[in-house]
């Protein structure tokens, strides 16, 4: 993995191009490839792009259903066509296979992010995006991440400020979530409601927030496993929550 001494400050125009594509992959919910489908990508980013994908992929000796996922994702995003979809098929799998990166790999990023920092700043997003598509990042994961984007010419802090970005509103903190009701009065509060208020009307709002979190919903995003199994367990605080209440309303 490459090490780095000094916290480098972002060159001006780097800076602005990175602050607001944060920005906009917040915007985005974090999904990278809505991200490139909104801002779209050069297509000299492709090659090396998919490439850096399938070495991370690789990095724990086996890449997974969500790594292949979040490649198609991006192909869908950048609309390609089927043969720039070959290539890049071929670019993931050169990079499946190789066990380093080849030093010219990702030059054209290297050359060009001083004077134009977006593409290679989108490119080290999609990557640290590939790092984490099973939660928090597991080290050998990260080094090939770091690593890829020492070589594209980034300071690796840029790794460290998108993993911060997504530690903040993707990983999921358990500490976030409702604690299990136990009484009649924590179950109306989970629904912002009290005892006194009418059942019709916290059924409404049991329903909304159980549609927010179910399964059947979640299953159209591209989720890290860290996101639902968050999203499962409030699910089961709701379910908890409204069968106190329905059972304290219940005749006789």
């Amino acid at each position: 993995m490459a090490t780095h001494s000094a916290q480098p400050t972002l060159p001006p125009r780097m800076e602005a191009a990175f602050s607001n594509l944060l920005q906009e992959l917040s915007a985005a919910d974090h999904r990278a490839h809505t991200l490139i489908g909104h801002t779209r990508l050069p297509w000299w980013c492709r090659r090396p792009l998919f490439f850096f994908l399938g070495y991370i992929a690789k990095a724990e000796g086996r890449v997974s259903e969500q790594d292949i996922s979040f490649a198609e994702s991006l192909i869908k995003a950048l609309k390609l066509s089927k043969r720039q979809r070959r290539k890049s098929i071929q670019s993931f799998q050169r990079g499946k296979t190789s066990d380093t990166l080849p030093p010219l790999c990702g030059l054209t990023l290297r050359l060009s992010h001083g004077s134009r920092p977006s593409p290679a700043l989108k490119v080290a997003i999609c990557l640290c995006h590939a790092a984490q598509l099973k939660g928090r990042p597991v080290k050998p994961r990260r080094y090939r991440c770091e690593d890829v984007i020492d070589q594209i010419g980034l300071p690796v802090t840029i790794s460290e400020d998108i993993f911060d970005s997504y530690a903040a509103r993707v990983w999921g903190d358990t500490s976030e979530l409702p604690a299990k009701p136990i009484n009649l009065e924590q179950a109306c509060a989970l629904f912002g409601a009290t005892r006194r208020d009418a059942l019709a009307d916290i059924k409404r709002t049991y329903r909304k927030k159980v549609s927010e979190c179910h399964p059947d919903k979640l299953a159209q995003q591209q989720l890290s496993p860290a996101e639902r199994a968050v999203a499962k367990e409030r699910l089961l605080r709701y379910q908890q929550a409204w069968e106190l209440i329905r059972r304290h309303h219940k005749p006789g």
